[in-house]
């Protein structure tokens, strides 16, 4: 027996392995990149990107949570940036492209920390606490505003405008605001209590053809359907909705059957049947006193007819979401059973009409018991623009309806993030022992919010970094960039306001991510499918659960 030693192989060969502070400045690296893809997309002076996907649709927009979402990315930790991005967008629906360029600097402050050999474990707990902190300062500098209040509404508008500021549409800001507020309200006023605000509820058709501005509010629903038949009338007024669930033609067997027929008479009763079958179908609708038919599945040719001659408007194939809708605002019944309808399953609606919306023809139903109902119809000159028209009013959207469930706003334009930094910093020398490098790295972290705005808007960043921390060492917490002046300006007066729990989001997710991403001190990664090392699990060395 010779005593050298067997290597004993764990990993499998293509098994890469990078740890301690190589693992960290990879991952490090990965996040930081993803942030800078998005840092000169930030604020009213940031510029947009083209993405153009694999099947080589483009889209041009400089909304961060759609362009972290075109990206196609390999690593690991620009992955969880992206998953920011994702979180911050669902919940709040705005401020993406902060939370993205928060968590980039975060890390890019840690590896200074880590170059000077300060521990991961205590910059993360640095980071946990000035995190802590700075969701304090937020509550503390937040102005609460009351709903009931007559001024509420211009709030909105307030909010809604600067939500939109650094989007392609900022020139119809003004218009838009209004019809996002307006729709906003009417969802809300039907909500109970703390009840949440259904999105959903609120939905967006999109019509190329006319500029932005004319981009409407209908106090109805719109569904993108046309009726059926040239013979069908194409508005009635005082509408009774028969809502179908079930479709108006002959329904074919489950399984295969064979009729025989003989004779060319019997061909013809069969005919008969099909067609007399689908007239007590008419005529059911009829004598429940029906005027509109919506049906979500289809409505056979024969039946088509029969209904033009009794004067009723009919659509078909329409979405589940949109059934639901109509059943919600026009009372109603979805009918499963056509043989069972009745006069009581009948909605109401004081108009159902089809109108010309640019190229194509919408049915409008409005005037409806319910008012609360909505939709927005989205114009713009091509569809590259119209889509970019959409996400502005998404975010806009999301941003009215966190200040009507958390009447709460804070000062844009870095006046929040400036007054943040000066608290942290305060708050550092409180701190014993590197904690306090750790908290003072979250605030400049935060200052990189206001300086990256300053330099978008091709100002100086130090020279407005400076103005603005010795403007809030004055005691004057709502000056930020104000970018149309090119100077730190009164974020009050020039009326740059955000939602509080925008805000709250950006940092809790921001700070999470970069925590997280600083733990991680080891990367083991596969890069093979299988085929290495056999049993256990058969060949490809994966047991069958995994």
């Amino acid at each position: 027996m010779s005593n050298q030693q067997v290597p004993v192989i764990v990993l499998r060969e293509d098994t890469e392995r990078t740890r301690g502070r190589d693992a960290q400045r990879n991952n490090i690296m990965a996040a930081v990149v993803i942030a800078e893809a998005v840092k000169s997309a930030l604020g009213p002076k940031g510029m947009d990107k083209m993405l153009v996907d694999s099947f080589g649709d483009v889209t041009v927009t400089n909304d961060g949570a759609t362009i972290l979402k075109e990206i196609d990315v390999a690593h690991p930790a620009a992955k969880m940036v992206i998953e920011v991005a994702k979180t911050v967008d669902a919940e709040v629906g705005d401020g993406t492209t902060t939370a993205a360029v928060l968590t980039g600097s975060l890390l890019k402050e840690a590896e200074k920390l880590l170059d000077q050999k300060i521990h991961p474990t205590t910059i993360i707990s640095g980071y946990r606490k000035a995190a802590a902190r700075t969701l304090e300062v937020i509550g503390e500098v937040s102005e609460k505003v009351d709903p009931a209040d007559a001024s509420f509404k211009k709030i909105l508008i307030d909010v809604a405008k600067t939500a939109m500021s650094s989007k392609f549409v900022s020139t119809s800001r003004d218009d838009l605001a209004k019809v996002v507020v307006e729709a906003v309200l009417a969802v809300a006023k039907e909500r109970e209590g703390d009840e949440d605000i259904d999105m959903s509820n609120i939905p967006r058709q999109k019509q190329k053809g006319l500029p932005v501005a004319n981009t409407e509010l209908v106090k109805g629903i719109v569904l993108d359907k046309e009726i059926i038949h040239p013979g069908m009338p194409k508005k009635i007024s005082g509408a009774k909705i028969a809502l179908l669930e079930s479709p108006i033609e002959v329904s074919k067997t489950e399984f295969d059957a064979k009729i025989s027929i003989s004779d060319p008479m019997a061909m013809q009763g069969f005919l008969d049947e099909e067609e007399r079958m689908l007239k007590t179908m008419v005529d059911k609708i009829v004598e429940a006193g029906a005027n509109v038919v919506i049906a979500q599945k289809g409505i056979d040719d024969v039946a088509q007819h029969y209904l033009a001659k009794a004067g009723i408007l009919a659509v078909r194939r329409i979405k589940k979401s949109d059934v639901e809708r109509i059943h919600k605002s026009t009372g109603a019944v979805i009918v499963s059973k056509i043989q069972n309808i009745t006069a009581g399953d009948l909605g109401k609606a004081k108009t159902v009409e089809q109108r010309d919306i640019g190229d194509d023809k919408m049915l409008f139903v409005e005037g409806t018991p319910k008012s609360s109902v909505v939709t927005i119809i989205v114009r713009g000159g091509t569809d590259h623009i119209v889509d970019e028209v959409d996400r502005a009013l998404n975010d806009a959207l999301y941003v009215t309806r966190d200040v009507v469930i958390h009447p709460e706003i804070s000062y844009g334009g870095g006046a929040l993030a400036c007054e943040i930094c000066q608290n942290l910093r305060d708050y550092a020398s409180e701190l014993e022992g590197r904690e306090q490098y750790a908290v003072n790295a979250f605030a400049d972290a935060v200052e990189s919010i206001p300086a990256t705005l300053a330099e978008n808007a091709g100002l100086d960043p130090i020279d407005i970094i400076v103005d603005l921390r010795s403007a809030h060492a004055e005691g004057k917490a709502t000056y930020g960039v104000d970018i149309g002046k090119g100077k730190v300006g009164d974020m009050k007066s020039a009326r740059v306001l955000e939602p509080s729990l925008v805000s709250k989001q950006i940092v809790m997710s921001a700070a999470e991510a970069a925590q997280m991403i600083l733990k991680i001190d080891d990367v083991i990664s596969s890069k093979g499918g299988g085929g290495m090392g056999g049993p256990p699990g058969g060949p490809g060395g994966m047991d069958d659960d995994e």
